[in-house]
């Protein structure tokens, strides 16, 4: 068993330096092109490992509270940003509407464990809630998603393609620095969150001063 733990741990490190790595890639290459799709594809494979193994190490070994909601974000956000790819204009799906739903039950099964497993003081206390609340608010967006005039979707999809997939990256990095780094806790893990919204917000501002020039080529 205890063989098997440090299996584990090693595919979770190596996976999650591979995405890490892959995703800052695709971060500063260029987008909409062949050759990102395919590296895209990878990077969502890679994390899906991370979230694997992270859900392995969780059922089986040992169980974390931060750990345990930050794979849930991850989790989420990952396919939720991976799938409006397909959808784009066309608004959400019954896709959608499972992943919001497997979600939510996963949150509400998660709760009286993280709340009850392990105290949650300090640096537990703000990273573990500041989490739960990017979940929610996730949530919260994708169900208000099936209100929205059908119009929005066509300009939203990339916001959105661009909010999950990079808080994806950034979240693993925050659990990362989590386990990594011992001083200045919690705010260094906080710290590729907040480094993660500067990037989201950079890209989104690129996105919107370039759509102009897309629509008019279309």
């Amino acid at each position: 068993m205890f063989s098997t733990h440090l299996l584990n741990i090693g595919w979770h490190i190596a996976a999650g330096i591979a995405a890490m790595a892959m995703g800052g890639y695709l971060l500063a290459t260029p987008k909409g092109t062949a050759q990102h799709r395919r590296q895209g594809r990878l990077f969502v494979v890679l994390t899906l490992m991370v979230c694997a193994s992270a859900v392995i190490g969780s059922i089986f070994f040992r169980f974390f509270p931060i750990f345990a909601v930050l794979t849930v974000l991850v989790l989420y956000q990952l396919l939720s940003g991976w799938h409006v790819i397909y959808t784009r204009a066309a608004g959400p799906d019954w896709l959608d509407a499972a992943l919001a739903a497997g979600a939510i039950a996963w949150v509400l099964w998660l709760l009286p464990r993280v709340l009850g497993t392990e105290p949650l003081h300090g640096g537990n206390r703000v990273v573990t809630y500041s989490t739960l609340g990017a979940i929610a608010g996730l949530i919260t967006y994708d169900v208000l998603r099936w209100v929205f005039p059908r119009r929005w979707h066509a300009t939203l999809w990339r916001y959105e393609h661009i909010y999950k997939i990079v808080a994806s990256l950034f979240a693993m990095l925050s659990a990362a620095v989590g386990n990594l780094v011992r001083f200045g806790q919690p705010w260094s893990q906080l710290l590729p969150s907040a480094v993660g919204l500067v990037v989201i917000l950079w890209f989104f501002r690129r996105n919107y001063r370039e759509r102009p020039q897309v629509t008019s080529a279309a």
